[in-house]
Parts: C-alpha cells; structure tokens; sequence
C-alpha cells in the first residue's frame, strides 16, 4: 500500500477523490429527490459542446468555457422544467441532444475528436495541484451553501407551492443549486468522465435512500458511500490497471445492490 502513495500523481489524484466525492454524494441526494436524474446526465454530456465553442471562440482553457456553458445550460433546463409542460422531458431530451451533437459536429471536424475522447472516462491521474485547490474552494462553498439551504431544498422538493407561502425564495434557490450542479459536474467531468459523472452523482444517494430511515441518515450515507466508492476505485484500478472512473463507478454499483438487498431484507 506504501507504494501506491509513493508517486505525486497518485497522491494528487487521492486528494481529488476526497473531495469530489463528497461533493457528488451531497449534491446528488438532491438531485434523486427532485427527480434530477436526467436534468444531471443532459448538463454532463452537455461539456463537449461547452469545450466546442470555447474552440470557436477563442477560450484557450476548455474548463472555463464548460463552467460558463455548463450555468447557461443549467439555467435553461431549470427553467424549462419549471414550467411544469407534459412534454418536459422530451423537450430537455431533444434540446440536449441536439446540443451534445453540436459540439460533435464541431469537435470531429477534420478528424479531431480523438483528441477529446479521453474526456468520456475521464482521467483523475492527471489532476493537477492547482486543480486540486480549485475542488477545496468548491467543496466549502458547497458545504455553506447547504448549511444555509438544505432544509430550504427539502421543503422546495416535497411540495414547491408549500414551499413558496412560507416565504422560501424557490425561484432563486433552485437557480443557484442547478449553477452549483453545474460548476461541479463541468469541473469533474474531466477527472471521472462524461459517461460516469451522472452515475457517480445518483448511485450512492440511490443507495443511500435503501437503508436510511431519516434524512439525516439519507445524508451521511450518501457522503460515506461515494466516498468508499472513490477511494475503493482508486485503489482498485492501481492494482488492476483499469481505468479509474469506471471503477469507481462499479464500486458505487456494487454497494447499491448490497444495499438494496440489505434493505429489503430489513423489511
């Protein structure tokens, strides 16, 4: 074990994994409450069309022109999932898609998307010091705002009309969970994957709400499993010489259904 802390990369690549999944693990029990899912996984495939136009505009570093692409799109999708239209979430499906083929269109031209490609499992090794601050400041700004909101968020989830007679500002707390959700997703998605971070983000919460009979349980399990998840993955895909992403993504897989079991047995 002492070797595997031996290399800057990997200790670097721990570091981003502790507070990643955190971050995962607490913004997620919101997303699965509010039914989020698909809103996640739309703003996640959304990050090639967000590296695309900061191509074509000129944006040389292509996490930046993500984070600002990732909050117009989250803003877009909050708004049109307020709106309460039958059709929500075809309308999100076919604005999404249309946006992921966008930026597909843009960064295959010429045969040039395999320089991106990493982008699709992410690669957490390559994470750099800097990179790493940039996650602890997120993480605490994460951490105050759900001290100030989360009671809020719950109320805003069981029942929004409720929610707005007792003076809940709904309209501009869902606006800064969803721009949070995406600096988050924007910003992981080149260490976890396109592909993954939704999954990361719903399966530990997933598994969470099979054994917790509170929401302070629902919480606290949420955080340890997504952290067990990634720092389990990591471990595993050093020894294995797999990919991380995904196996962090199995890890949180297998702990759901262990869960799952574990809680229908409980009842």
């Amino acid at each position: 074990m002492s070797s595997l802390f031996s290399y800057e990369f990997m200790r670097l690549a721990f570091a981003a994994v502790l507070l990643i999944t955190p971050l995962l693990g607490i913004l997620g029990t919101m997303v699965v409450r509010k039914k989020m899912a698909f809103f996640s996984d739309a703003l996640g495939h959304s990050a090639l069309t967000g590296i695309a136009l900061g191509l074509f505009l000129g944006i040389s570093d292509p996490s930046l022109s993500m984070v600002i692409y990732g909050i117009v799109f989250a803003v877009l999708l909050t708004t049109i999932q307020r709106r309460n239209l039958s059709s929500t979430d075809t309308i999100i499906s076919v604005f999404a898609s249309g946006s992921t083929a966008i930026g597909l269109a843009i960064l295959s031209h010429g045969g040039n998307f395999s320089n991106y490609s990493a982008l699709l499992i992410g690669d957490i090794l390559s994470i750099k010091k800097s990179e790493v601050l940039w996650l602890l400041v997120i993480l605490c700004v994460t951490v105050v705002f759900w001290i100030l909101a989360v009671n809020r968020l719950n109320a805003i989830s069981i029942h929004a009309t409720l929610a707005r007679s007792a003076n809940i500002q709904v309209k501009l707390i869902e606006d800064i969970f969803s721009i949070l959700i995406a600096v988050v997703v924007m910003l992981s998605i080149r260490w976890i994957g396109i592909l993954l971070i939704s999954a990361l983000m719903i399966i530990p919460p997933a598994s969470s709400a099979n054994i917790s009979q509170n929401m302070r349980e629902y919480h606290l399990y949420s955080i340890i499993f997504a952290v067990f998840s990634g720092v389990v993955g990591l471990i595993v895909s050093y020894y294995t010489n797999v990919a991380t992403g995904p196996m962090i993504v199995i890890i949180a897989a297998v702990i759901y259904f262990a869960a799952y079991l574990y809680g229908r047995k409980g009842k």
